[in-house]
């Protein structure tokens, strides 16, 4: 009889895997960021999300592979690759331009875009009660909040609540990652921000990715904002199947995600919506870490939410 072969994309994953497995005894996770040096493998860097907000045309020669895209779309899932993006000007977001990447009109109760504000930019307040949260990939925003112009970088973020009347703008441009949501859990959440590394670490056991959340977990929020960490070979231990939505953004690093029973490549750019109860699970391969920031609709009734 001849030997079982696995074939294509299940293929690469399980070798991916498998080498993982027979390399991690053999290499710390020093030795491993040693491979490429990158602010994850510590010190004090600046963190660089450039790649997120990478040109559509990069690392693919697409003059070549017409009609190619690793975008998917299905009734649990889609990936949105970054040559699939499609950026126009959006109402209240003055000298910039945004890519959609997921919105109600695919089933999700949130939007996520990314927004590419030009020199002297600004966005108007989000529509009546619309919450809005925003992280910073590159460049330098102003937030007027009250009497205060609090200025925020790269690795930074902000959360308006619904019917703020705060203005976020840019003098020199800046790219960020937006989510919003019509408020739904009847409470008071306020106004914050902050930057990534000052969030504490959060145990996560018997995983092993590191994990930082940032807005307060109490019941006045409906969404939280994770940003997770892998080292090379490191892999989520549950195979998470659940009724809350994701938005994803891989930040820096590649791997590979299951999403119900199909398997991506995915690399920093990438984008990733999950619907309620698609099987899910992700490794992180290759020699440089893994970052993704992912929206999670939480303290919801799931009879209400």
């Amino acid at each position: 009889m001849a030997p079982i072969r696995a074939t294509g994309l299940a293929a690469v994953a399980l070798v991916g895997l498998a080498l993982c497995a027979i390399l991690a005894p053999l290499a710390s996770s020093a030795e491993l960021c040693g491979l490429e040096p990158t602010p994850s493998c510590g010190g004090d860097a600046t963190r660089d999300y450039s790649a997120a907000m990478r040109p559509a045309d990069d690392a693919l020669a697409f003059d070549n592979l017409p009609g190619f895209t690793r975008s998917a779309s299905h009734f649990d899932h889609a990936v949105i690759s970054v040559e699939s993006r499609v950026w126009a000007g959006q109402r209240g977001w003055k000298k910039a331009t945004t890519a959609h990447i997921v919105s109600p009109a695919r089933g999700a109760n949130f939007a996520m875009y990314l927004a590419d504000m030009g020199e002297e930019s600004s966005a108007e307040p989000a529509a009546a009660a619309v919450e809005r949260f925003a992280l910073v990939l590159t460049g330098e925003v102003s937030v007027r909040h009250g009497k205060k112009n609090i200025k925020l970088g790269p690795n930074t973020y902000v959360y308006f609540p619904p019917n703020s009347t705060d203005v976020l703008s840019s003098e020199d441009g800046a790219g960020l990652l937006i989510y919003e949501r019509l408020y739904s859990a009847g409470g008071k959440p306020v106004f914050s921000h902050g930057e990534v590394e000052e969030s504490a670490l959060l145990p996560t056991g018997p995983e092993v990715f590191k994990l930082r959340k940032l807005l307060p977990q109490t019941a006045d929020y409906d969404f939280n904002v994770h940003i997770m960490d892998f080292q090379p070979g490191e892999y989520l231990w549950v195979k998470e199947v659940h009724y809350n939505q994701h938005g994803l953004l891989l930040l820096e690093g590649k791997g590979i995600y299951r999403l119900g029973d199909k398997w991506y490549p995915v690399q920093a750019g990438d984008a990733i919506w999950m619907a309620p109860y698609v099987p899910q699970w992700y490794a992180a391969l290759g020699s440089r870490p893994t970052r993704y920031v992912i929206y999670k609709d939480t303290t919801l009734d799931p009879l209400l939410g």
